[in-house]
């Protein structure tokens, strides 16, 4: 094989890998950058499983080919935090969820720092991914939206059945005076 077609071979790969990372960006709800020096494998294992239980990806990918990638997304905003080796998390479903993990773990690992992230074609910096962090998740949300749409149902319950057992209440107490 001649060198130009090494050098032809590594390209193809790079852009293969370009168009991957793209793809991930596309289908991302989010993404946030991070800074993961000093983080064991174990760590960085740990991480990784717990971004993906919560429907997100933990990747560390070269700045070169994240710069390329980042063109014609609405990620655009992310190119100015890429120094030095940076982890990336792609949330897929839940960004809310994601964001409470990764700041959780972050919080258990000084070494993992959060440089900033984008929600929704907006850039947030990493007060903000703390902030957005702090709002209630999906799950969260439903059981208090569904806890809204019980609450008239059981208060009219209540109110039905108060009259019956305030009679049962009456009895029992008059069967208490009767008895002694």
């Amino acid at each position: 094989m001649s060198e130009a077609q090494v050098v032809r071979a590594g390209y193809g790969e790079k852009l293969e890998a370009v168009n991957a990372i793209h793809e991930r960006l596309l289908s991302a709800k989010m993404a946030i950058v991070t800074e993961y020096r000093g983080l064991t494998v174990a760590q960085m294992t740990k991480l990784r499983r717990e971004v993906r239980q919560v429907s997100g990806e933990y990747q560390v990918i070269k700045n070169t080919l994240v710069r390329r990638a980042l063109k014609d997304t609405d990620y655009g905003d992310l190119e100015k935090l890429l120094e030095g080796p940076n982890g990336w998390v792609f949330a897929y479903d839940d960004p809310i969820l994601l964001s409470k993990t990764l700041l959780k773990f972050a919080g258990d690992n000084d070494k993992l720092t959060i440089k900033g992230g984008v929600f929704e074609g907006r850039f947030m910096d990493s007060a903000e991914v703390k902030v957005l962090s702090q709002m209630p998740s999906k799950p969260e949300l439903q059981a208090k939206l569904l806890a809204t749409i019980n609450a008239p149902a059981t208060q009219l319950l209540r109110t039905i059945q108060e009259p019956g057992a305030q009679m049962v209440r009456l009895l029992e107490s008059l069967r208490k005076i009767k008895g002694e």
